[in-house]
């Protein structure tokens, strides 16, 4: 009787002048094949309707023992069931519809895009940017790196070695992590794959907390930095900072949604679902109205005059360039560095500069259109006072805060005149 193969007897094994063929012990029908060349693969032989069927399940290294053992089990299990798993293999190869970039778009379209506000940052982390009518590869994304695989191909070291590349980017790493995890958990639940590639898989650490938010030297030197990066991220920027909203939902900003001094952002275009408004001060207004309209784009920020903004983050490089010249010019010090911050950095120092205000936290979480914190539960279930006045009043005095440490630092360099 056959003995169980183990991963040394694999990798020990020599080639002989013919083709070689071990059985393993551990599971019938499971052989080890060794070309005269040295290649082994694994081969799973079994008989369907009389005949004998030959189904070759992976190639050594790449296909570990154990994997070859998880396929065989799984293709015995089709075979009783009275299907034909070798056969089913052949024909795959001819449909294009298993490929990893044909998932990933069928992912997307079907359970991402109908349900997950937040469907467009799934698509770009798994590599696809979205267009009008359907989703194109980015350049060594995901699924570029993948491009030509079937999804029943992907293995858990191709997810390891997708999360080891990001290990400097621990936010980013995690949310790819999720991305995955959802994209194989649904070509499992279709049955495109046996088992998924990510089970297994050590899910990674939370990204710690940020606690980054802006001095107020920081503050005058981001908004007159702001003149050194130009129309559309100036005001784009400088309307960040003064309302405390969302990257996406500023730049995405629609004429259609300001009335007067109201902005409505529609609940499609938030993450939370929940339609939001806000009451704009005379200094957020002021900002608006001096951005020309391009004819025929609804979009208060573009850049093609058909699309939102895009470029954020070569206008951010600018942006800190600029920042750190005001600073060595100002503090006469050439080795005066800024710390590493994010524009969501902006929305944070908000909130944190209305609370310094003496803003209570409610009208604050109102104005930042949390769901959580001290609406989360059952208070969220209850509780739908808007708290417009109450909006209206803290975006005000942050408003008003944040000129007054404009103008202050206008009137001590004259060579930088006040800007709105």
């Amino acid at each position: 009787m056959a003995k169980p193969l183990t991963a040394r007897a694999v990798e020990q094994a020599k080639p002989e002048g013919r083709v070689r063929e071990i059985p393993d012990g551990g599971l019938p029908g499971l052989y080890l094949v060794i070309q005269p060349s040295g290649t082994r693969s694994f081969t799973l032989r079994y008989r369907h309707i009389g005949r004998t069927r030959n189904m070759t399940l992976g190639r050594w290294p790449a296909f570990s023992l154990g994997e070859a053992r998880d396929a065989a089990r799984t293709a015995l299990r089709a075979i009783e069931e009275g299907r034909d798993p070798a056969g089913e293999k052949r024909h795959t190869k001819t449909d294009s519809s298993t490929l990893c970039l044909e998932v990933a778009r069928l992912f997307i379209e079907r359970d991402q895009r109908p349900t997950n506000r937040t469907w467009k940052e799934t698509a770009r982390l798994l590599g696809l940017r979205p267009d009008d009518a359907h989703y194109t590869l980015i350049k060594g994304g995901i699924i570029d790196q993948w491009s030509g695989r079937r999804i029943e191909e992907i293995r858990r070291r191709d997810v390891i070695a997708v999360l080891d590349a990001l290990s400097e980017k621990p936010a980013t790493k995690q949310n790819t992590f999720a991305a995955l995890r959802r994209l194989f958990n649904w070509a499992l639940a279709r049955d495109l794959i046996a088992i998924s590639p990510c089970a297994g898989v050590e899910a990674p650490s939370p990204s710690p907390a940020r606690e980054r938010i802006l001095t107020d030297d920081e503050m005058c030197w981001f908004w007159y930095a702001c003149d050194a990066v130009g129309p559309p991220f100036a005001p784009l920027f400088r309307l960040l900072c003064l309302t405390g909203q969302r990257r996406e939902e500023v730049g995405g900003m629609r004429w259609g949604e300001l009335d007067g001094n109201l902005w409505t952002i529609p609940a499609e275009r938030v993450k939370n679902g929940r339609e939001h408004s806000l009451n704009l001060p005379l200094s957020t207004l002021a900002i608006i109205k001096g951005i020309p309209r391009i004819q025929n784009c609804s979009f208060v920020f573009s850049t093609t005059g058909k699309t939102p903004v895009s470029g954020y983050s070569e206008a951010k490089r600018r942006l800190d360039s600029a920042m750190l010249k005001l600073a060595q010019r100002e503090t006469a010090r050439a080795d005066v560095q800024i710390p590493p911050w994010r524009l969501h950095d902006l929305r944070r120092t908000a909130a944190s500069g209305m609370a310094k205000l003496g803003i209570g936290l409610p009208a604050i979480e109102k104005v930042l259109n949390h769901v959580s914190g001290s609406f989360g539960g059952i208070v969220g279930v209850y509780q739908r006072h808007e708290f417009k006045a109450e909006k209206a009043i803290a975006l005000e005095a942050w408003n008003g805060h944040v000129m007054s440490l404009v103008r202050a630092a206008s009137s001590k360099d004259t060579s930088r005149p006040l800007r709105r």
